[in-house]
């Protein structure tokens, strides 16, 4: 083999490798400033009967009400064997408003986004009433957003083990709220500690005010108090 073959096929070797290389960077490294979508690497575990939130949103903030959004369980295909089948949606967003008629029959009624958070590319969602019947991977997709990553996926887990979390609907904080979660739970102690304050104040100015009235009609009234140490007559 002359020296020239050699250095021609190692250059390509090394010519296929970067071009491997590039392309892999290319799919995987997100360009800067493209929104994404990003949903949870964590399971959402909850018992039966909870009401649950699948987080999923945009980064950075991007507004999607005139966009459609589709929520599924890309566990469940269509059945081969019916050509007429199509995939059912756990909840679908298209139009800026929900469309109910390609939706799972069991989901009916118990799933809703968060509609007023949309603009701020919140798109989680909420399923009410979960049972085991819900465990599975739920997929959130917007196959029109100028993006190479549309999709995400998050896992639920309906554990009969799991403690029961809640008795109402989750709700999400408010966006404008900037107060501390942990400051909002001193609140009730605070309110406590300074009523009893002003509990004890009043007292002790209640009590002061009474001697000090007892102290004045004894003033008033000297005689009485010279009467009571005067001795009976024998």
């Amino acid at each position: 083999m002359s020296l020239n073959n050699f250095y021609f096929k190692d250059s390509s070797f090394f010519s296929l490798r970067t071009f491997l290389l590039c392309s892999a960077l290319s799919v995987w490294t997100p360009v800067q400033g493209e929104v994404l979508v990003i949903g949870s690497n964590l399971p959402i575990i909850a018992a039966p009967g909870d009401d649950v939130i699948l987080p999923c949103h945009l980064a950075p903030t991007f507004d999607v009400q005139g966009l459609t959004v589709e929520w599924s369980k890309p566990d469940l295909k269509p059945d081969p064997s019916d050509r007429l089948s199509r995939v059912e949606y756990v909840h679908l967003y298209r139009d800026r408003k929900e469309v109910p008629d390609m939706k799972m029959a069991s989901y009916f009624r118990r799933t809703e986004l968060f509609m007023d958070d949309m603009k701020h590319g919140n798109i989680s969602l909420k399923i009410l009433n979960v049972s085991e019947e819900d465990n599975g991977r739920y997929r959130c997709f917007i196959p029109k957003l100028q993006s190479r990553v549309k999709a995400a996926v998050v896992e639920l887990v309906v554990d009969s083990n799991f403690a029961k979390t809640s008795e109402t609907p989750l709700q999400t904080p408010d966006p404008q709220d900037t107060t501390p979660t942990n400051a909002r739970s001193r609140v009730p102690v605070v309110i406590a500690v300074v009523t009893l304050l002003l509990v004890l104040a009043l007292a002790g100015f209640a009590a002061y005010f009474s001697r000090h009235i007892f102290h004045q009609t004894l003033k008033k009234h000297p005689e009485d108090d010279e009467t009571e140490k005067q001795p009976l007559p024998v």
